[in-house]
């Protein structure tokens, strides 16, 4: 009789095992969702410096007492292009929105707001990226919903704009405001 190696086992348990774990995120309750780690916990710190010729934004300015729209965003980035009317718009509609320019330099930065009207009542400025990263933050844009003592309620990935930003976005931020 031949003798049988524990090792010709393990392909089909890795296997079976990862079969498994594509099966579990098909079938979860929003597989389009990326859930930020941060919702429900305190924002993480904002970058010490602004973009040139705007408010600097402050860690206390997510704890005022206010909901407000924290944005990711780059001069370089077209779907940040995108979606610039639509914040003008929430600015226009009242929001709080502080937007975090990362991955860009000063001078375009300032320019674009210059050139496409500021919708933020304040920025971080945020050259390397790395608050970004502590925000969890993969591509421009993302915007976040923070409750006013500094929680964060909801992440949303991508462009504010289209059917995804009005079924997924505004409900979330209604709900922040009830």
């Amino acid at each position: 009789m031949a003798k049988v190696s524990p090792l010709m086992f393990v392909p089909p348990v890795v296997f079976a095992a990862l079969a498994g774990l594509f099966v579990a995120g098909m079938f979860r309750e929003n597989p389009d969702e990326l859930r930020s780690t941060f919702i429900g916990s305190q924002a993480p710190a904002v970058p010490q410096e602004a973009v040139q010729g705007t408010v600097q934004l402050t860690d206390a300015d997510l704890r005022a007492g206010e909901i407000t729209l924290v944005n990711f965003w780059a001069s370089w980035c077209p779907p940040c292009r995108a979606e610039h009317p639509n914040l003008l718009d929430l600015e226009a509609e009242g929001y709080r929105i502080a937007g975090i320019n990362f991955r860009d330099q000063q001078d375009q930065a300032s320019e674009y707001l210059t050139n496409y009207e500021d919708p933020f009542f304040a920025t971080g400025f945020d050259l390397r990226g790395r608050n970004a990263i502590d925000w969890g933050v993969t591509a421009p844009p993302e915007t976040f919903i923070v409750d006013g003592d500094g929680t964060v309620l909801f992440r949303f990935v991508g462009p504010l704009v289209g059917s995804d930003y009005e079924q997924r976005f505004l409900p979330e931020l209604a709900k922040a405001l009830e």
